[in-house]
């Protein structure tokens, strides 16, 4: 089985789990394209079954998600801009902030939120 998202306009409206040859005798007359994808490629690296990086090939840099976009040019999926000030990793297809998030961004028993008026991470909880 494969994974397909439906991208109408570069955005990802609908993602499905089909045999390729589903597609042969499925009829689809909404507007957009189905393009596959890989629940196994994040941040532009293939996950192996520890996920972690193992080397495979990456397919469109990240697995698709409803609202990514999907960028023909790079033919990559990623998520839009989240705020003016983050910058996009050309490597990692995704956004990053001006400055890492204290503690990392998955520190246990944190949750920080980014505020773009005052460009600080403000702890929300610990």
């Amino acid at each position: 089985m494969s994974h397909y998202a439906k991208v109408l306009n570069g955005v990802v409206t609908n993602v499905i789990v089909a045999d390729p040859e589903f597609f042969e005798t499925f009829v689809d007359d909404s507007p957009g394209e189905w393009i596959q994808t890989s629940y196994k490629t994040f941040e532009g690296a293939h996950l192996g079954e520890d996920n972690l990086p193992d080397g495979g090939v990456a397919l469109r840099s990240n697995y698709a998600n409803v609202g990514m976009i999907y960028d023909e040019d790079l033919d990559a999926f990623y998520w839009s801009q989240p705020f003016a000030s983050w910058t996009f990793n050309a490597e990692k297809f995704k956004w990053e902030p001006p400055y890492p998030c204290p503690g990392g961004e998955l520190a246990a028993g944190t949750h920080y939120e980014w505020n773009e008026g005052d460009q600080v991470w403000e702890l929300l909880s610990e």
